[in-house]
């Protein structure tokens, strides 16, 4: 079905008062305590705001509770054996970044405060360990911020995805640098140095490099590939190989963190590679303000970006503005957005709050006015989606182009990266 709720808000305020008043009609954190109400629709918010994954938390929950502003503004949800349209309530939880916690929080919401639906699990760890609930207490869950296909892989019922896979994303890697080869931008046949997260996020980023470079024998080839854990202050050893490796090319997978460490850690080992990338990480404005000219001609793959040509990019880049009070950063709030959106659309569709009346209508859910890639949101057999990524390169003064696909370029890509 194509979705009605609208991408944009006609008012516009300033950033405290809507802040003000959305705090009037969402419940405070962590208080979403109490049986359903006839009147009102219970969404149960769970992400990190704090440890180490708070800052993408932050933007994820900014960019769903934008869209259950905008949704109230109109007036709620029509949901059509109430006869009415109703308000969304949210009920946040912030799991401080830690595994545990957050499925315990997630059980909480879907029992102690009776949710409707849940949307949380910023990364594939986090995402992981909440994605054994919904089948058990029978409520819909969609994460905006885990893309490992190992998650869809289990059977489950009631699970589903905003973000298309962290495979997609390394065979898309792989795509972009075989463009650059095919442009005689770079040779054939380089030398590539694969360094990935300790997670299936991390594995399966990789496996899609890997499965690239099979398909397109000649292109380049793999001299080294090593995992490493994520939240480690010191990456000297492991960069100490990288250099003795000897490659062309050096691909990470990393959280945001991981990133702005390691990179530092690379300028200081000298060494510079002709391509450099920190799989969905670059233009991420924590990094780029810590590191500064260091992060340009670095290139990342992302599932969003608010330079994508779309009319209802635009407007969703000024309400984000006027409500968070700062521009999106990353992919992050997109997936979000477009996660209580077609969960709006499921309710409707479905008519109800029925819980797996709601599941099976968020099976047909297709939102036409996506702000993601391909401008569509379909959730796949699995659960979970597969719109095409972006690849997007950092330029001088914090410039960020979309270098490919090509159709969707606002920039040329720069390769082999400059000397230092």
């Amino acid at each position: 079905m194509t979705s009605r709720f609208p991408t944009n808000s006609s008012k516009k305020p300033l950033y405290l008062i809507a802040l003000s008043l959305f705090a009037i009609a969402l419940v405070l954190p962590g208080c979403g305590k109490g049986g359903k109400s006839g009147d009102e629709i219970r969404i149960g918010v769970v992400l990190p705001i704090t440890g180490r994954e708070a800052k993408p938390g932050q933007y994820q929950r900014e960019g769903i509770e934008l869209a259950m502003k905008q949704i109230n503004d109109g007036g709620g949800i029509m949901v059509k054996s109430k006869g009415k349209k109703l308000p969304i309530k949210e009920v946040f939880y912030d799991d401080g970044s830690d595994q545990a916690k957050s499925a315990g929080l997630v059980e909480r919401a879907m029992t102690t405060d009776e949710v409707t639906a849940v949307i949380g699990g910023y990364s594939t760890a986090l995402g992981e360990a909440e994605s054994v609930m919904p089948d058990r207490y029978q409520t819909p869950w969609i994460t905006p911020g885990a893309a490992a296909t190992h998650i869809f892989s289990r059977g489950y019922q009631y699970i589903f995805g905003a973000l298309s896979s962290t495979d997609l994303l390394g065979y898309t890697t792989g795509e972009f640098l075989g463009s650059l080869v095919d442009a005689g931008k770079l040779k054939k046949n380089l030398a590539v140095a694969l360094a990935v997260e300790n997670t299936d996020h991390g594995v399966e980023y990789g496996a899609g490099i890997d499965r690239w470079i099979q398909d397109h024998p000649g292109y380049f080839h793999v001299v080294f590939n090593e995992k490493f854990d994520l939240g480690s202050p010191d990456y000297s050893g492991l960069l100490q190989k990288v250099k003795n490796a000897k490659a062309d090319i050096f691909l990470v997978d990393a959280h945001l963190q991981d990133y702005i460490t390691m990179e530092r850690q690379y300028i200081q080992s000298g060494m510079h590679h002709q391509m450099l990338s920190y799989g969905a990480r670059g233009p991420d404005k924590d990094a780029r303000t810590a590191l500064g000219d260091a992060t340009n001609y670095i290139f990342a793959g992302l599932w969003w970006t608010k330079n994508l040509p779309y009319p209802q990019v635009k407007k969703f880049n000024a309400d984000y503005q006027a409500f968070a009070g700062h521009e999106p950063d990353s992919y992050y709030p997109a997936p979000a957005y477009d996660s209580m959106r077609a969960l709006a659309a499921a309710i409707e569709q479905a008519g109800s709050l029925d819980k797996t009346a709601i599941r099976d209508a968020l099976r047909n859910v297709e939102l036409k006015d996506s702000l993601l890639p391909g401008q569509t949101l379909h959730f796949g057999k699995n659960g979970q989606v597969s719109y095409p990524f972006v690849i997007v390169q950092n330029k001088p003064e914090n410039k960020t182009d979309i270098v490919y696909p090509k159709d969707a370029s606002t920039g040329d890509s720069v390769a082999p990266r400059p000397p230092k």
